[in-house]
């Protein structure tokens, strides 16, 4: 699913227009983005967990060119699926959607 499908969805459920359900929804994803910047975890109860992970520097090796190269120390925004969205998906797909 898109960024507009999901769009369109919410608009169709709620009644609010596609630009307005656009800017909730960018509104989010900023407030996600700032929230990680600062290093802070953002929790959605019964979805999941949005968290960054330090990966120290290491060599890694180009398998194009076989080139040794070196990767400095970065920030991985990581999601963490909640128990409740994986058991529901679980029972969804079992049942044939």
């Amino acid at each position: 699913m898109t960024k507009i499908e999901i769009i369109k969805k919410i608009s169709i459920e709620t009644g609010f227009t596609n630009v307005e359900v656009e800017l909730f929804l960018d509104s989010f994803i900023n407030s996600v983005k700032s929230s990680l910047s600062k290093g802070d975890r953002v929790d959605i109860r019964g979805f999941g967990s949005f968290v960054i992970k330090k990966r120290k520097a290491r060599k890694a090796r180009n398998p194009l060119t076989n080139q040794i190269v070196s990767l400095d120390e970065r920030y991985i925004p990581f999601f963490k699926v909640s128990k409740i969205l994986k058991e529901y998906v679980n029972k969804t797909i079992i049942r044939g959607f």
